[in-house]
């Protein structure tokens, strides 16, 4: 199995893991992870960045004027393909470790995004991303997959979880 995403309620810690997972491991890693935008304590917004360029671009922000909107935010597609669907081609291409933060609701306003993540997922590369809790069509078809293992995340394992992460990434070399 080359599919790992982790799922969870908001704000429990897969990003970090993520992150973590990226410093320990020993492949070369390309894709993208999302960060919060604050304003002091506030948030608001989220940007997107691209692991190999570390090149960055709002996703959603309270200010931006979208049809597209999660919330109180207002996604901007075409700047979140420009960064993020292009670090998944290029890590498609040139990288051993595909990271996909997120499969969100935010992210799957864009058509080109769910057609890389499928190629990604059916690749024989090794994916690591995040997947939202609740399904819709395309995340329910995504967690139905034979090759890809969904890990819930919570407050007892969200700290184990790095180590056992790169221990199955191991033991699936390609």
């Amino acid at each position: 199995m080359n599919n790992f995403l982790l799922t969870g309620i908001p704000g429990i810690g897969k990003t970090t893991i993520i992150e973590k997972v990226l410093s320990l491991s020993l492949l070369k890693a390309g894709g993208f992870y999302t960060k919060e935008i604050k304003d002091g304590e506030r948030r608001k917004g989220f940007k997107i960045v691209d692991i190999t360029t570390k090149k960055e671009s709002i996703l959603a922000h309270v200010n931006i004027k979208s049809p597209f909107r999660v919330g109180k935010y207002g996604v901007d597609t075409n700047s979140f393909e420009e960064i993020g669907v292009k670090a998944l081609e290029d890590a498609l291409e040139n990288k051993e470790l595909i990271i996909i933060d997120e499969i969100g609701k935010m992210e799957l306003f864009s058509k080109p995004f769910q057609k890389m993540v499928l190629k990604c997922l059916s690749s024989s590369k090794k994916i690591l991303g995040s997947i939202k809790i609740k399904g819709n069509p395309f995340v329910n078809s995504i967690k139905r997959r034979e090759d890809t293992k969904i890990v819930e995340v919570n407050e007892k394992n969200r700290n184990l979880l790095p180590d056992e992460i790169i221990n199955l990434l191991k033991e699936n070399k390609a």
